[in-house]
């Protein structure tokens, strides 16, 4: 009597404060979830205090410390239908401030996350509005501390463009209404439909490496158009992620986001924040346009960095 071949297991570990990305990562695994041989858990990270959504205005600003310096909150995680161990991880997160969110920053720092990422490929899956190689950094730092192979790495931004999604983004997160905004002026926010309904393309290519029993390396979404590095960004995420770091010390010791010194702070940072997005992004881009001919090498070094593993062929 031949013995059934045992399932390949995979886990979708996610958190969405829209409900944005959790579309984005049913789309990414809808392969491999309709395939009879593969069984695959989602793990929902939820904080003991959830974010709202739509985000009063000094709440997002105040949300902006702890997500700069990656402090965890607690967690309210359902484990009992977990496996014991999987053959892939697919890690879907948000991006805060130039970081991943808090509660997927705050599982990377848990012990759960030391046992279920050990040893095992990783693929990232980020919606964001434009800025996520900052962020993709600090996440390969945690994925490296537990000893987690990141295999693939797959981005989607909203489909304004950087100069619309400036104000279409904060207008949903603000409002929790995606537009159009202002008559018109302002386009919807998010991820375009198109993107999403295409996505099932990164989950097929999984699929056929774990079916076929072969190694999930870093060529595995290759070729199929997973990332896009924006070049003109790559100085202007620097700057603004060393701006979040030394603003957020002075937060941070303020004491705790209730605190009142720290949502006075708040309101005169919400000023200096628009100042600062409004200034460094430009004159950063305009550098790149300047001084690009002179750098052309070295531009092209850094985008293939950021593009790894997925790479933007």
């Amino acid at each position: 009597m031949t013995q059934r071949k045992a399932n390949k297991r995979v886990l979708v570990v996610h958190y969405s404060q829209t409900g944005q990305l959790d579309r984005v990562a049913q789309a990414v695994v809808e392969p491999l979830v309709e395939a009879t041989t593969v069984d695959v858990d989602f793990l929902n990270i939820r904080p003991e205090q959830d974010y709202p959504f739509p985000w009063p205005m000094l709440r997002f600003i105040n949300a902006f410390p702890e997500s700069a310096h990656q402090v965890p909150c607690a967690l309210n995680l359902g484990t009992a239908h977990l496996a014991q161990e999987y053959d892939l991880v697919v890690l879907a997160y948000q991006v805060w401030y130039l970081a991943p969110s808090i509660p997927v920053s705050s599982f990377l720092q848990s012990e759960l996350a030391s046992k279920l990422m050990a040893n095992t490929p990783v693929v990232t899956v980020i919606a964001c509005r434009n800025m996520w190689l900052q962020a993709q950094e600090k996440v390969k730092q945690h994925l490296q501390r537990l000893n987690a192979k990141l295999v693939g790495n797959v981005v989607l931004v909203d489909a304004a463009g950087s100069v619309a999604s400036f104000f279409a983004t904060p207008l949903w997160v603000l409002t929790g209404r995606k537009g159009p905004h202002w008559f018109g002026l302002v386009p919807p926010a998010g991820v375009s439909e198109k993107d999403i309904k295409e996505a099932p393309r990164f989950g097929t290519a999984l699929l056929q490496r774990l079916e076929q029993n072969q190694d999930l390396d870093e060529t595995v979404l290759n070729g199929l158009g997973a990332v896009k590095v924006n070049d003109k960004l790559i100085a202007s995420e620097k700057l603004v992620t060393r701006s979040f770091y030394l603003w957020g010390k002075l937060f941070l010791a303020c004491g705790d986001p209730t605190s009142t010194p720290r949502r006075l702070l708040a309101a005169f940072y919400i000023a200096f924040l628009v100042l600062m997005l409004l200034t460094v992004v430009p004159i950063t881009a305009l550098l790149k346009f300047v001084f690009g001919p002179l750098m052309k090498q070295r531009i092209a070094q850094q985008k293939q960095y950021y593009a790894w593993p997925s790479g933007e062929d």
